[in-house]
């Protein structure tokens, strides 16, 4: 085998029916950990996509929020926050807040109400404070 060759795979570590295969993979496997990241890359992006600057930085301050409530959830953990992909433009932006509003509804919400499933007025909450404009 060549030394520059290197098999890369992904892993749902959230999916806890994976348990066994996780921990034989973690045994044979080298492990990295992905994190969302609202960094100085993401922001430069969504600049070139048409998002201002306040509208950057009311995304960012939300999600982080967010995935702190997320992260401290116990039910829930680290493993469970959501990505900058969900926020992270593809096409031009000509509306930042109603394209903002989108996401959150149509795919940040419903996995919140599926990850507070039995509570769905935290879910509502969070959603709500996503929008929020202030």
């Amino acid at each position: 085998m060549p030394d520059n060759l290197y098999v890369i795979g992904t892993m749902n570590v959230a999916d806890r029916s994976l348990a066994l295969v996780d921990l034989a993979m973690r045994r044979r496997f080298a492990f990295v950990n992905l994190v969302p990241s609202f960094n100085a890359a993401w922001q430069q992006w969504c600049a070139t996509k048409g998002l201002d600057e306040a509208s950057i930085a009311h995304i960012q301050t939300r999600m982080q929020a967010l995935n702190a409530e997320i992260a401290a959830d116990r039910a829930l953990g680290a493993q469970f926050q959501i990505g900058h992909s969900y926020v992270t433009p593809h096409e031009p932006v000509h509306d930042a807040q109603a394209w903002f509003a989108e996401v959150v509804q149509s795919e940040i919400g419903p996995l919140l109400h599926e990850y507070w499933f039995d509570t769905p007025e935290r879910a509502d909450k969070a959603i709500a404070q996503l929008l929020t404009l202030a």
